[in-house]
């Protein structure tokens, strides 16, 4: 019966696919076959609901060959962007939709922002944040559930947004459909599908969506796993290289150590200091003393700056003194500086270029302990030429005392220090306040050599050495003297050769006293130049003050208050033996002129002051008056 075989094979035909016979195959093969109208509306609609399973099963199976491909594309996951961007796409194809979009939650500002989207052709879509408590996304979030709008223009108005609205409207989109995606309590954002017709989602459109979504939240979690496991991996091996720096520092540190305390062992003084911090730190370093002298180097060439210190590096300088630290410096040149301090007490600075490595935490505190050696090694070093001065100043003090009885134990004591006491035979005495003194009596000794005597005797620096010497200019000597104690200094020096050590010694000193009386310092004077006057007035500056007063007093007086300049006449008439004529021709006067003077003289010193004693004593005085006031002018 070949016509029941093609009924039966119409009827399976149906079953497995509506298309491969007519709207009416059904009706028509169960005819054929004989069917009543009641059983085939039965087998009618049996076949029916076997094409709707069947088109169900397969939608399902193309559901889970995406969710595989999906799945796989996870297991390979390296650009999680890409990854996300297919996963979108693949939501619109299999939703059947116009537009699909993804957006991420913002824990921070709580926002949504789109991430990736499919089929969207706004710009402001693409670009959108949805505030807090907004839109239908809100809803998503804050629910943790599936929510949909079949029209988006009548969803809750209170959850309306102009910004929203706009992007919305300018995609046309109606309905939208969105589902959470979620990592155990938190909400990673939220998966959309939208239409530009009204649609109702189905229960399966839903279950769909939701599992596109966790693949989704896959995605990112994996994505901010990797970020995390990026940054910790960042973090440790930072952390590494940060260790193995301390390390090596430390290992420096060590080095410098051991090799300093072998320095100040060993007795080397400061080049050692420099060589092993230039050897350690791998740049040039200098030492400086307090007056900015260079004093040791290693590590050359010198960086700029070393030899002559510019404003940074004195800015740098002054604060470690205050704080005794090590203070770097920006910039090319010196790159730190570290003080010489003891206390209040400072004696220079360690200077370091610029090297291969920036100098950590470590190599500054090496530095800080290298430049604490340098200053330990200037106080044992002034306790030792302390120890020595005191030697020589006790030795200069008993060869100025000049007692017989003890001059063979002064030689004796002078060959100890290999000092000939026979070329001996200049004297330079200098004379500063009390208080500095020792200080003086150190920077002299720096500027001459162990061949000279030098010590505080009688509360005066006295110098006793060889008149030959290059280095003993008593000038340049009380420049360096001066600039040492920062203080005036003045040097008297009497004549070489000519008297013995201790007579030396008395007329510089009767000099300096005369000099002080005149208020005179910071200068250098030869004893020569002050006789007889430091003989005949061996006086303090209140009695010379006095004598000065009543002797030419009253002229100066008469001068001040008539501006008048008689006492240019009576230095003039004084210096010209008391002879009006030669007076007069001297300054360029008449003769009359000058007797007109005296006379007023006359009156103003009283009668009888040309007698011969009293002339004596107001020549005197002129003279020491002019020489003081000649003294005077270069300073003023």
């Amino acid at each position: 019966m070949p016509e029941h075989d093609d009924a039966i094979a119409s009827l399976l035909d149906a079953a497995y696919d509506p298309a491969l016979v007519g709207p009416t195959g059904v009706s028509d093969a169960l005819r054929r076959l004989g069917a009543g109208q009641a059983d085939a509306a039965l087998l009618a609609e049996r076949v029916a609901r076997t094409q709707r399973e069947l088109s169900r099963l397969r939608r399902r199976e193309h559901e889970l060959t995406a969710l595989f491909s999906s799945a796989r594309e996870l297991a390979e996951l390296r650009d999680s962007d890409a990854v996300l961007a297919r996963l979108v796409q693949r939501a619109r194809e299999m939703m059947g939709v116009d537009l699909a979009y993804l957006s991420e939650f913002d824990p921070d500002t709580a926002e949504l922002r789109v991430r990736e989207t499919s089929g969207s052709v706004s710009a402001s879509f693409q670009q959108l944040r949805v505030p807090p408590g907004r839109g239908l996304a809100s809803v998503v979030v804050e629910s943790r559930s599936a929510h949909w709008a079949a029209d988006y223009a009548t969803y809750t108005a209170d959850r309306h947004d102009a910004g929203i609205d706009d992007a919305v409207s300018a995609e046309g989109l109606v309905s939208l459909l969105g589902v959470p995606m979620l990592s155990s309590d938190d909400v990673l954002g939220v998966l959309f599908v939208g239409n530009r017709e009204k649609k109702e989602f189905s229960p399966d459109e839903v279950a769909l969506l939701s599992a596109l979504a966790d693949h989704a939240s896959v995605i990112l979690q994996t994505t901010q796993t990797l970020r995390d496991l990026r940054d910790s991996e960042d973090a440790s091996r930072r952390t590494l290289e940060s260790l193995t720096a301390h390390l090596v520092e430390r290992d420096r540190a060590n080095t410098v150590h051991q090799e300093l305390v072998q320095a100040v062992l060993a007795g080397g003084g400061f080049a050692p200091v420099a060589e092993t911090l230039a050897s350690a730190l791998g740049r040039a370093v200098a030492i400086i003393d307090a007056q900015e002298n260079v004093i040791a180097a290693a590590g050359l060439p010198l960086a700029p700056g070393m030899l002559s210190l510019d404003d940074p590096v004195r800015s740098a300088l002054a604060e470690s003194r205050r704080h005794g630290h090590c203070v770097p410096i920006a910039g090319p040149g010196v790159r730190a500086v570290s003080a010489l301090t003891a206390g209040s007490r400072h004696f220079g600075a360690l200077l370091l270029g610029d090297g291969a490595f920036e100098l950590g935490a470590v190599d500054l505190r090496t530095i800080e302990r290298a430049a604490q050696v340098g200053a330990l090694l200037e106080l044992q070093q002034e306790a030792a030429s302390g120890a020595d001065r005191r030697v020589r100043s006790e030795l200069i003090a008993d060869l100025l005392d000049d007692v017989p009885e003890r001059r063979s134990d002064v030689e004796r004591r002078a060959r100890r220090l290999a000092v000939d006491l026979g070329a001996l035979d200049s004297l330079l005495l200098v004379s500063v306040p009390g208080d500095q003194q020792a200080a003086a009596a150190r920077a002299l000794a720096r500027s001459l050599d162990d061949r000279a005597l030098v010590g505080e005797y009688r509360g005066f620096v006295v110098a006793a050495l060889e008149h030959s010497r290059v280095d003993a200019d008593p000038e340049r000597l009380r420049s360096q003297v001066s600039a040492a104690i920062q203080d005036a200094v003045t040097v008297v020096v009497p004549p070489p050769h000519r008297d013995p050590l201790p007579a030396a010694f008395l007329s510089a000193r009767r000099t300096a006293r005369l000099l002080t009386a005149l208020g005179l310092d910071g200068l250098t004077a030869h004893v020569e130049d002050f006789l007889p006057y430091s003989a005949v007035l061996d006086a303090d500056a209140e009695g010379l003050s006095t004598f000065l007063r009543d002797t030419i007093g009253a002229v100066r007086d008469y001068d001040a208050d008539r501006n008048a300049d008689l006492l240019g006449t009576l230095r003039a008439f004084v210096r010209h033996n008391a002879s009006p004529t030669r007076t007069a021709r001297a300054l360029n006067f008449h003769t009359n002129t000058i007797l007109q003077r005296l006379d007023r003289l006359d009156h103003v010193l009283g009668p009888g002051w040309r007698d011969d004693e009293r002339m004596f004593r107001i020549g005197i005085a002129v003279r020491l008056d002019e020489l003081r006031e000649r003294l005077r002018a270069p300073s003023s």
